[in-house]
């Protein structure tokens, strides 16, 4: 296979990712009254109301927010809850209003990678065939057309972002948008009017409280006690439902966390901040309660340690990951291995077959001895416009389908766990050059070595700090000039290490020319003496004049 054509862009260098910045655990609550739904309903819904009030309010601010309309805001809230409840309300939508202002300017990049595309399609001739890095042109006059007309379409789209975003206009949807759109398509969504409208109004409440180091467990709003107890402080408006001191609600059901409980149970028995979120699930019937705090964000550990006891190149698809476990020399030990999963399906299955692979992967890494694995930093956001690739869906499909965002946040937090760091490098040319230089060595009769399994050497040598090109081993002695270049005995700065040897011919001739004499191994024969008369040019007599 040959390898790349033209110049080749800047490879950047590998990197340990930081660990996670948050953990964030969750429990059902089992065993709740009939009263406490009620109560809990009574609350998601009054706050629900001021959230959206208040996001409401803060996107009419706009770029003119500042300490005295968040002051405003926050007293207004006050006095309809309390001012712990007004303090989330109020960060949350601030959190929500920068989340979309973020993400406006993602709209903009994907706009402009469209509008680039488009053009250079669009001023090449139709019917022009592409090259491996830039498509061709269109293959008919009426597909010109169309994409001339979605390029104005574009353009106008942008042109409307871009005005949004400088005028600090955001379009915000409490609830989510999918499942506002959702509304228009019951009949797909396999739903009813009704409950499609449970979803909505639960997706709306606001039980969330954000915690205070030096309150009592950690939080004052809700409070979950070492025995698993939870408790809420009601808003003004909803004292009445209390059952218990200082206008609290104690709920029925209590909670353990099984999942970092030692950790958690550490954190509110020393005062310290622990955010909790109560919600409900109506596909399942179900309450659940999240506890998250954060995390100084560290480096689990130098690169030069992770490298140490080798490492586990990965390489990820859309339905596998493909694994080789490579020695400190970046040489591949034993077989590769695969851990498929599944994406079809629901949100929930897609998370839970991630992380199971996942888990198997870490679990065979911990086996192999290794302490870090080696990973692209993958960012399909380019490459999955439908501008670039047209009418190849199947393959957009597949690039959507890899799991990059979610797989990396999961992969680290659950690495760190498991005292593995992840080493990230860059994907250019790993499986291009894997393919090249090693999926072909190490197929064997017994072993079919995937352009996947190449890809993963190639990650886990450049996670290593080593070149992808494999050396090739070194020629036989007696026939050492047959057998081309000696790549192994050359040292990693030597000029034209990589290149093909030459013939014996051409060096002895710049042997000579440097010399003035011809150098001859010491292993050969010695050279016949030649006849002086051989060297001569035999020319042959003319005839005779015979009588």
């Amino acid at each position: 296979m040959a390898g790349p054509k033209g110049k080749i862009r800047r490879i950047d260098a590998p990197f340990v990712s930081l660990g996670p910045s948050g953990v964030t655990i969750r429990d059902r609550l089992k065993g709740l009254t009939s009263g406490d739904e009620k109560v809990l309903r009574l609350v998601g819904a009054h706050m629900g109301a001021l959230a959206s009030g208040d996001l409401k309010a803060r996107c009419a601010d706009g770029l003119e927010h500042g300490n005295e309309t968040w002051a405003a805001r926050k007293r207004d809230l006050t006095v309809r809850s309390s001012s712990r409840w007004a303090g989330s309300v109020t960060k949350t939508t601030h959190d929500q209003w920068a989340l979309s202002r973020r993400g406006q300017v993602a709209h903009l990049d994907s706009l402009d990678a469209g509008i680039r595309m488009l053009r250079q399609r669009l001023s090449l001739p139709v019917g022009e065939k592409g090259t491996k890095r830039a498509p061709g042109g269109y293959r008919s006059r009426h597909e010109w057309f169309v994409k001339s007309r979605r390029l104005h379409l574009l353009e106008e789209r942008r042109a409307q972002v871009a005005a949004d975003r400088e005028n600090g206009i955001v379009h915000v949807v409490r609830g989510g948008r999918k499942l506002l759109n959702t509304r228009h398509n019951l009949a797909v969504a396999n739903l009813t009017e009704a409950g499609w409208r449970r979803r909505w109004e639960a997706a709306r409440w606001f039980l969330s409280a954000d915690g205070e180091s030096g309150k009592r467990f950690g939080n004052e709003t809700i409070r979950v006690a070492p025995d698993g107890e939870v408790s809420i402080r009601l808003p003004a408006p909803l004292a009445e439902y209390a059952n218990a001191r200082s206008g609290r609600y104690v709920l029925a059901a209590k909670v353990s966390f099984p999942h970092r409980g030692t950790e958690w149970a550490d954190r509110i028995e020393g005062n310290r901040a622990v955010a909790y979120r109560i919600h409900y699930d109506v596909a399942r019937g179900r309450w659940y309660l999240d506890a998250s705090w954060t995390r100084p964000v560290v480096q689990t550990m130098p690169l030069a340690i992770a490298r140490a006891q080798g490492m586990v190149g990965v390489d990820t698809n859309a339905d596998h990951f493909a694994a080789w476990h490579l020695d400190v020399h970046g040489n591949p030990v034993g077989n590769p291995r695969r851990f498929p999963y599944d994406l079809s399906g629901s949100a929930d299955h897609r998370d839970a077959q991630i992380r199971h692979a996942i888990t198997r992967l870490l679990h065979w890494a911990t086996h192999r001895g290794v302490a870090a694995i080696g990973l692209e930093n993958l960012d399909f956001t380019a490459e999955t416009t439908r501008e670039k690739h047209g009418r190849n869906k199947r393959f957009r499909q597949l690039i959507s389908g890899i799991p990059t965002g979610k797989l990396k946040a999961r992969l680290v937090s659950m690495a760190a766990e498991t005292g593995l760091a992840i080493v990230a490098v860059d994907p250019a040319y790993t499986s291009q050059w894997g393919a090249q230089h090693w999926q072909k060595p190490l197929a064997t009769p017994r072993r079919t070595t995937t352009r996947h399994d190449a890809a993963s050497i190639a990650i886990g040598r450049r996670a290593l700090g080593h070149p992808v090109r494999r050396r090739t081993a070194p020629p036989r002695a007696h026939q050492s000039d047959a057998h081309g270049h000696r790549t192994v005995q050359a040292q990693p700065g030597s000029r034209g290490r990589e290149e093909t040897r030459r013939p014996v011919t051409e060096r002895a001739h710049d042997a000579r020319s440097r010399t003035g004499t011809t150098r001859t191994r010491a292993t050969s024969a010695p050279k016949p003496v030649r006849d002086a008369r051989s060297a001569k040019t035999w020319v042959q007599d003319s005839l005779l004049p015979t009588d």
